[in-house]
């Protein structure tokens, strides 16, 4: 008895003890982000404690798998730096990334910088007068931040994190790793000057020890696009003064009076801030980058040329938008609408009227937020809102509850007050006006031809303009229903009211539920298959859930209260790895196909290589259509291996700014584009609806290559 009794207070002593130890981490928030590329840890080092005056550090520790590297403050060539956002209580302000000393990764005839193998990035923290702890005693930080990871191939990644720092102890679990990155931070040199001759440039130092006599250098300039980073610094030593000379950029878009600049041997490093003496030459070149071809790739135009044109494009790119089946879920719900009007004409004219601004008001509010958004600095493009798992499962579950409604397992009257049902049912204009919401909520993703050359200027134009653009759009995407509204010689064509009409919109759930099974595996394509998974464990605990409400007596508490526990719970516990983007390899989809890099694409048509390239999204079904057809076409595959043209695939499923740039250098905001590359010319951009004839005469000029 006296040993069962042991034994009992023995597991239950593990037991508070595991508790004990899941509450402290939870106390401790979220420090790491693990992802098939990189370890992402959130450290902090405050020795002394946290109070005003005293030295408080934080850093995001990158530990990369190998072959992988992310970038430096000026990624060279191509890349993207780590970007950190901070959420700091108030009387707490963050510093800049004290940058680590880069390696240079040769590519061909380019360079990046950037760290593989584990790297720290610190900021300091200053702690103002005005700072209070949190009622639990501590410093509450929240970091959002993202990396650009490559390989072969580039993933864009993020994470969140959260830490609370005790403000009355000090911490110091992290101080090797805060030290040895403090050990290898370059030393500040004064005495050092650039000078510009014609189409060199200079750099003069003479306040470095005297151990590095006669001894190269390694130079990293912090502004990227004034040198190549590839090119040789030629260097001489005339006693102790240093001096390295290189070829300025021909891409050159900027003339600074200082550039900063790390020096190193191999061993230690020095920084200098240093001012540029003599007169830089007329700046024609472009900044590196995608963004190389952006002026050229569209002719200028007048501007109010280029406005009527855009309208008028996104008028018929509205119009075929009804065409795209990514529209049809929407236009089946209006198709039922239809019916149930009958040859009630007031009331079709009401919800013609009704679906319009819907369609219109939903457009220019996108259209707002999308240039909102990029004038603060996001580099988004047409059909962004599909980019975050948590919109995709949102859209997943709302699809997913209207096939039950159409399918008859409930009807929305059933959840509304008596009162509330009752004023639904005397304005069904509102559920017009919904109707259009949601039909540009699922569209959006969709280019249709037209529509995205208009996009694509209306993103460069000033916002009032690009609002009509915007809202021309929704027009176009409107007008056919609107027009079937108003005009009776087609009202006389809908069936009249009748029992069709039940087994039709039981019909139309179908369409629904297989928009929501698209979503589930467009959220897969984000965030896995757990990610899938878990949302596919959600919708069908929302369906038990709606279903329960259905019910009546004391069954319905019982089992709604059971269902609600059910949603409740696995939204807790898998909620995060459905809107958690871990950004999955990009794999081509067939050994011809190579994943897109920018300066890949640049590397091979200056050798003479043509490059056909795809961008895509896995929310794109226009996409998904072009990749199962032309795309696939044996005969053009094979021409293009006659002619030598290199297949690239941009995946644009999850947020990834180099693409989005490639795009804007387009003319373009959406997927799909399909693009040609070929020296010394403008590339070549291809019909949203792509066909193997045009493709193959785009491609007939090129001098087949020997096998």
């Amino acid at each position: 008895m006296n040993s069962a009794a042991s034994m009992f207070r023995y597991l239950l002593a593990v037991v508070l003890a595991l508790v004990a130890a899941v509450a402290v981490a939870q106390s401790v928030g979220k420090t790491v982000v693990q992802t098939e590329r990189v370890r992402a840890e959130l450290l902090a080092h405050a020795p002394e404690g946290i109070t005003s005056g005293k030295s408080v550090w934080v850093g995001l520790q990158l530990a990369h798998a190998p072959h992988w590297h992310t970038y430096w403050k000026n990624p060279g060539d191509s890349g993207l730096p780590t970007s950190l956002a901070w959420e700091l209580p108030q009387g707490v302000s963050a510093g800049d990334i004290q940058w680590p000393l880069p390696k240079k990764f040769p590519i061909g005839d380019l360079a990046n910088y950037g760290y593989e193998g584990t790297v720290l990035l610190p900021v300091p923290l200053t702690i103002g007068p005005s700072f209070r702890p949190s009622p639990s005693g501590t410093l509450d930080l929240q970091l959002k931040a993202s990396w650009l990871v490559c390989k072969e191939e580039c993933i864009p990644e993020e994470g969140e994190f959260v830490v609370k720092l005790p403000v009355a102890s000090a911490t110091a679990v992290h101080a090797s790793a805060f030290q040895a990155t403090f050990d290898l931070a370059p030393r500040r040199v004064e005495a050092g000057s650039f000078h510009v001759d014609g189409e060199t440039i200079r750099l003069e130092l003479s306040d470095l020890p005297a151990r590095l006599r006669g001894k190269p250098l390694e130079v990293f300039p912090e502004l990227g696009g004034i040198v190549e980073p590839a090119r040789a610094w030629t260097q001489a030593w005339d006693g102790e003064r240093w001096s390295a000379t290189t070829q300025l950029s021909s891409q050159r878009s900027d003339s600074p009076s200082i550039i900063p600049v790390v020096l190193t041997d191999g061993q230690m490093a020095w920084r200098t801030e240093a001012p540029v003496a003599g007169g830089w030459p007329s700046a024609t070149g472009r900044s590196a980058g995608a963004e190389a071809i952006a002026q050229d790739a569209t002719p200028a135009r007048p501007a109010a040329t280029s406005l009527i044109v855009a309208i008028f494009g996104a008028l018929i790119g509205g119009l075929i938008l009804n065409l795209m089946p990514c529209v049809f879920p929407v236009l089946a719900i209006k198709m039922v609408g239809f019916a149930q009007h009958g040859n009630d004409g007031r009331a079709r004219h009401l919800g013609g009227f009704a679906y319009t601004s819907g369609v219109v008001l939903s457009f220019l509010a996108l259209g707002g937020l999308l240039i909102g958004l990029r004038a603060a600095g996001e580099q988004l493009g047409w059909g962004f809102q599909l980019q975050s798992p948590a919109f995709v499962a949102a859209l997943a579950a709302l699809f997913t509850v209207l096939g039950l409604n159409l399918a008859g397992v409930f009807e929305f009257g059933q959840f509304l007050p008596s009162r509330v049902a009752t004023l639904q049912a005397r304005h069904p204009v509102a559920d017009s006006f919904l109707s259009g919401v949601l039909a540009v909520a699922v569209a959006s993703p969709c280019t249709a031809p037209f529509m995205g050359a208009s996009l694509g200027l209306a993103v460069a134009l000033p916002p009032a303009q690009a609002m009509l653009v915007f809202g021309a759009l929704g027009a176009g995407m409107a007008l056919p229903y609107l027009v079937a509204a108003l005009v009776p010689a087609v009202a006389q064509r809908i069936p009249r009211p009748g029992a069709w009409m039940d087994v039709f919109k039981k019909l139309m759930a179908f369409p629904m539920f297989a928009t929501a099974v698209w979503l589930v595996w467009v959220l897969g394509q984000q965030t896995g298959i757990n990610g899938a998974g878990a949302l596919l464990a959600l919708l069908v605990a929302l369906s038990m859930l709606v279903w329960s409400f259905t019910l009546s007596g004391s069954s319905r508490a019982a089992i709604s209260a059971m269902a609600a526990a059910a949603f409740i719970g696995l939204a807790l516990l898998v909620g995060p790895s459905v809107t958690n983007v871990q950004a999955a390899p990009n794999r081509p989809d067939a050994a011809q196909w190579q994943p897109w890099e920018q300066n890949k694409v640049e590397a091979l048509v200056r050798n003479d290589r043509a490059v056909f390239v795809d961008f895509t999204a896995a929310w794109c079904i226009t996409c998904q259509y072009n990749k199962r057809t032309t795309l696939a076409d044996e005969s053009l595959l094979a021409d293009f291996a006659r002619r030598g043209v290199t297949l690239m695939r941009a995946d644009w499923t999850n947020r990834d700014p180099a693409i989005t740039a490639a795009l804007r250098s387009l003319g373009r905001s959406g997927v799909p584009v399909y693009a040609l590359y070929r020296k010394g010319r403008e590339p070549l951009v291809f019909s949203e609806i792509l066909t193997v004839d045009e493709v193959r005469a785009a491609i007939s000029s090129l001098e087949p290559t020997a096998p």
